[in-house]
């Protein structure tokens, strides 16, 4: 059986983890990620970006199972900055520098499309009008 990225969650739990203990929380971004929308001027020249996710200095801040997304400001601009899952490397405390680091994901694959359960096929209404038969209560003594 195949699982999903555990990633996610372990991000979501050392985010938490991190605020609850007073700290600031930055994460360590591959910028060369597809999908990755960083400001280009800021990533170091082995394609990194340190990016603060405090929620003093970010806004809009959103995580789900997919990417990381919020507003932040570089040099007095305000940046929309989306971060896939996979392009994080580590989420850790500015302070102390406890965290958690994770290998570049191989190949990542973009999440497959949420399918819809296939509903059996509705009953045929009756030409009578009358439909199919719908549950009732009645009283038993």
């Amino acid at each position: 059986m195949s699982m999903t990225s555990s990633r996610p969650y372990f991000l979501r739990a050392i985010y938490e983890w991190i605020l609850d203990n007073n700290c600031t929380p930055h994460i360590l971004v591959d910028a060369h990620v597809q999908g990755t929308q960083v400001p280009q001027q800021h990533v170091n020249k082995d394609g990194q970006i340190i990016l603060n996710i405090s929620p003093s200095a970010i806004k809009d801040f959103f995580m789900d199972n997919t990417a990381v997304s919020f507003n932040a400001r570089f040099s007095g601009v305000v940046n929309n900055l989306y971060v896939p899952c996979g392009a994080i490397l580590g989420i850790y405390a500015r302070e102390n520098g406890q965290g958690m680091m994770f290998d570049p994901e191989q190949n990542p694959q973009p999440p497959a499309p949420e399918t819809p359960p296939t509903s059996p096929r509705p009953e045929p209404i009756s030409p009578s009008g009358s439909g199919p038969k719908r549950p009732g209560l009645r009283v038993v003594k």
